[in-house]
């Protein structure tokens, strides 16, 4: 009797870290999902509408016109030659490619045009114009 004593006050070799990797293995997917759940882009002021909330397309490209007439393709800055060879090079590999324009309300008119001019040259038909619904 007084074995069976001693052996079950020895201390343990090692320790079970099984429900420790789970909770680490938990932590990491939720964190890849939070992180590529996230939409790239440059925050603008997008004007109101009574017609928003039209959802875009997979592998969709979006061309944002800042307040000072900066233009971006996705979340980097392009000149209008940059925008024409990137958006050439998207369309050849995707025929139906859509694409849609995320304007500030204060961007210049005329830097919108060049952005949906460069779109009628290389013959982009699916085009979307961000803006947030109006209350």
């Amino acid at each position: 009797m007084s074995g069976d004593v001693k052996g079950d006050n020895q201390p343990y070799d090692d320790i079970n870290i099984t429900p420790m990797l789970d909770l680490a293995y938990v932590l990491l997917v939720t964190f890849i999902i939070m992180t590529t759940a996230s939409v790239q882009g440059v925050k603008v002021d997008s004007p109101l509408t009574q017609a928003a909330g039209n959802l875009a397309k997979p592998q969709t490209r979006a061309i944002t016109i800042t307040a000072d007439g900066s233009v971006y393709l996705d979340a980097y800055p392009v000149s209008m030659e940059q925008l024409q060879s990137s958006l050439a090079q998207y369309k050849a590999a995707n025929p139906n490619l859509p694409v849609v324009l995320k304007g500030d309300a204060a961007a210049q008119y005329d830097k919108v045009m060049e952005v949906l001019e460069i779109a009628k040259l290389l013959n982009i038909t699916e085009i979307g114009l961000v803006t947030k619904r109006a209350p």
